[in-house]
C-alpha cells in the first residue's frame, strides 16, 4: 500500500474509534505524497485522497505555514463547514500572515527592567532594528528600537532602563491577510504576530516583506518577460492560417489574428515543426530550444496556479536562464 494511503487509512481508523490522530506538519503530509512543495497538482491529489476517506485538515494544509501543524477531522466536523468544488472541500484562499516563516519564529525579546546597555548590545550583536519588550510569551509591554532610543537621547531624556525608551507595540493576528500588514510595516518598520494561542509567534520586519514580495513577484515577472520575448521571435514570421493551425485540437471556434492570441503551449506547437522553425532563421538548435521552452511552459503553469510555496530554486533558475537567453538573442540582433 502506498505511504499516503496507509497513513490516511490509519488516521480514518483512529477517528472512527473516537481517538484523536496525531498532528502532522504540512511538510510531512507532502512527503507522504512524494512532494516537497504545494504545487496545484499535488494539492489536488491530496484533497482528492482526503475526500475519498471523508477527511480534511484544520487549518487547511494548502494555506497553513509549511512547517506548521494540521489536524485531521471528518469533512462535516470542521467548525462553520466548508464549501465544496466537485465534492472536494475548499477554503478561503486569502494569503495570510501565518504563511510567512518570520511569523512562526518567536522573536528575541527583552524585559522592561533590563538595562538599555543590555538591549543595545543585543540589538548590535544580532543586527536587530527593534526588540519587543515582554514579560512572558503572551504579555507585551512595548517595543524598543533605534528610533525610540535616538529620539529620547536627542532630547536628553534619562534612559537607563528599557522601559524608559520603549513605545507601544504594533500587533496583528496570525490569521490576518498579508496585505493588511503592509500599512503597519510601512509606518513602523515591523509588526508583531500574535498566534491563535495568544502567544507572540513572530515578528515581521520591512526586510522580511521585501524578501517575500520578491519571492512572489519574480516568477510572474520572468514569465511575462519570456512570453514577450517569444512573441518577438514569432512576430511577422507566420501567416494567419499557420497561426490557427497551431491551436489546440477542439478549439476551432477561437480565431487567432496574431501571435499574441496564442497560448504558451501553442507557441511550442508552432516552433516544434521543423519547416516552420526554419522561418525563424535562428542559428540555434531547434530540439534544444523546444525542450527548454517546454520546461518553461510546465513551470509557467505552476506559477499561474499560484503555488503557495513558490518555485524551488531549480525552476526559478530555469526561468532566469531562459529569460537571459532570449535577451542575449535580442542583444546580438538575432531577433
Amino acid at each position: 500500500m502506498p505511504l499516503a494511503d496507509a497513513k490516511i487509512e490509519n488516521i480514518k481508523e483512529q477517528i472512527g474509534k473516537g481517538l484523536a490522530p496525531p498532528k502532522e506538519t504540512v511538510r510531512s503530509l507532502l512527503l507522504w505524497f512524494g512532494a516537497s512543495r504545494r504545487g496545484w497538482r499535488v494539492c489536488r491529489q491530496i484533497r482528492t485522497k482526503l475526500k475519498s476517506h471523508g477527511l480534511q485538515t484544520t487549518p487547511d494544509f494548502e494555506y497553513a505555514y509549511i512547517d506548521g501543524y494540521v489536524e485531521f477531522a471528518p469533512l462535516e466536523d470542521i467548525e462553520g463547514g466548508s464549501k465544496t468544488q466537485e465534492g472536494i472541500a475548499i477554503t478561503d484562499p486569502t494569503y495570510r500572515i501565518g504563511r510567512l516563516e518570520a511569523a512562526n519564529a518567536p522573536p528575541t525579546a527583552t524585559k522592561p527592567d533590563a538595562t538599555l546597555a543590555e538591549a543595545v548590545t543585543l540589538m548590535l550583536t544580532q543586527d536587530f532594528s527593534q526588540l519587543p519588550v515582554m514579560t512572558s510569551e503572551r504579555e507585551v509591554k512595548g517595543v524598543i528600537s533605534w528610533k525610540t532610543i535616538g529620539s529620547r537621547l536627542s532630547l536628553k531624556r534619562t534612559c537607563e532602563y528599557v522601559r524608559e525608551a520603549m513605545e507601544p507595540a504594533q500587533e496583528i493576528g496570525i490569521e490576518a491577510s498579508l496585505f493588511s500588514a503592509i500599512e503597519i510595516i510601512a509606518r513602523h518598520d515591523y509588526v508583531l504576530v500574535r498566534g491563535q494561542d495568544k502567544k507572540i509567534s513572530g515578528i515581521i520586519t520591512a526586510s522580511d516583506f521585501n524578501v517575500q514580495f520578491q519571492k512572489l513577484a519574480e516568477p510572474f515577472l520572468l514569465v511575462g518577460e519570456i512570453e514577450h520575448g517569444i512573441r518577438r521571435i514569432l512576430y511577422g514570421k507566420f501567416s494567419k492560417p499557420e497561426l490557427n493551425a497551431a491551436k489546440v485540437s477542439g478549439d476551432d471556434e477561437r480565431d487567432v489574428e496574431g501571435v499574441s492570441d496564442l497560448t504558451f503551449g501553442e507557441y511550442l506547437r508552432l516552433v516544434e515543426d521543423e519547416k516552420r522553425w526554419k522561418k525563424l532563421k535562428l542559428a540555434i538548435d531547434r530540439v534544444e530550444f523546444v525542450k527548454r521552452l517546454d520546461r518553461v511552459r510546465e513551470i509557467r503553469n505552476d506559477v499561474m496556479h499560484f503555488d503557495p510555496d513558490g518555485l524551488d530554486d531549480a525552476d526559478l533558475h530555469t526561468l532566469r536562464e531562459f529569460a537571459q537567453f532570449l535577451k542575449r538573442l535580442r542583444d546580438v540582433g538575432a531577433v
